[in-house]
């Protein structure tokens, strides 16, 4: 039995409260899921600027489908911003574990909007600190990013081997690293970042001009839309699967290895693959399942700017200090999930 199976059967028996600030996201409603199907009850908080009130319901409704019980009662709902403080002092009461996966995600949108960006990311960031700081949570768990390793030329990336912010939305990233340390060293207050890679999977949102490249060329497809690639196409990512990122996060928040804390680590497969043969992946298992779908060549354009050309994990530190041992490598992920962009985005 993995640790994260043996983590699992605790929990069951086991009841804490969660907090999870992004609830109303792709990765905070996968938590808020899985957590319920635990056994768990869960605060979340959201403010609905990139959220939808619509992945909380399907996340308690699949949670119920799952384990044959009504749990709504394990769930409450606060509607606010951690740009407010109040808002999450609120929010941090009676809570175990912090999940914070609150921020205004997108290089694009940083670069156009860097202040607004600044204020969620930076401002919320620390807001969330203060609170679970003062509120005495067991721990802090937080999204990182890999936006923080920048210029630095090396693969696979290593946690402690990073470069030059390409980006507003890195630099957000890297103060919300230092600003972890600092607590660390300052006050005791010990967290564990979550440096996510490219995770894709069931209620991420393909709609809008920040959508995740998975499922905005999923949805194209299905529409028989142009789909575009930014420049060659030989451009790499490690792609991960949510459920992964999901045994991660409650993975570091349950540790009880001391050496664990105040600790940033890689999510993802230490694997990558282009877009041009990701585009290929897709449009595969779209062929498969939906009748008279041909193949269609993508449209080539120009570079996005801010995007790094590769990108690969390391992922030796979480399996050694954390135990992490991803289920689902991009092709298995990407099997569990098509059924779902299908269903949803066909609608």
């Amino acid at each position: 039995m993995t640790k994260y199976e043996e983590l699992q059967k605790h929990l069951k028996d086991n009841q804490s409260t969660w907090l999870i600030t992004g609830v109303a996201g792709f990765i905070g409603s996968n938590l808020l899921e899985k957590l319920l199907i635990l056994n768990q009850k869960v605060v979340g908080l959201d403010n609905f600027d990139t959220g939808h009130q619509h992945n909380i319901d399907q996340a308690i409704e699949d949670a119920n489908k799952t384990t044959g019980k009504n749990l709504n009662s394990n769930f409450n709902f606060i509607n606010g911003d951690i740009r407010e403080l109040e808002n999450c002092k609120k929010s941090c009461i009676g809570v175990d574990y912090v999940l914070h996966q609150a921020a205004l995600g997108s290089v694009p949108r940083s670069i156009e909007d860097p202040i607004n960006t600044n204020r969620a990311n930076i401002d919320g960031f620390l807001n969330m600190l203060v609170a679970s700081k003062d509120a005495k949570v067991k721990r802090f768990v937080y999204a990182a990013s890999s936006s923080t390793y920048g210029d630095h030329p090396d693969l696979p990336k290593v946690e402690d081997k990073i470069g030059n912010p390409l980006s507003p939305y890195a630099v957000t990233k890297l103060v919300n690293e230092l600003y972890a340390q600092v607590f660390a060293k300052t006050y005791g207050f010990k967290t564990i970042g979550l440096r996510y890679f490219n995770i894709f999977g069931k209620r991420q949102d393909p709609n809008g001009a920040y959508a995740a490249v998975i499922p905005k060329w999923v949805a194209a497809i299905l529409n028989k839309e142009d789909v575009f690639i930014n420049g060659d196409g030989e451009t790499s990512r490690d792609f991960c699967y949510i459920d992964n990122t999901v045994q991660m996060n409650l993975l570091a928040a349950t540790t009880d290895n001391n050496k664990a804390t105040d600790q940033v680590y890689n999510v993802a497969l230490n694997d990558r693959i282009s877009l041009n043969k990701l585009y290929q992946m897709i449009e595969e298992r779209l062929i498969q399942r939906i009748e008279g779908l041909k193949n269609k060549e993508p449209i080539y354009r120009d570079f996005r700017a801010g995007d790094v050309r590769h990108s690969q994990a390391n992922i030796d530190k979480a399996q050694a200090l954390l135990d992490y041992q991803p289920k689902y490598m991009i092709s298995e992920g990407m099997d569990e999930a098509m059924d779902w962009y299908v269903d949803s985005l066909s609608q």
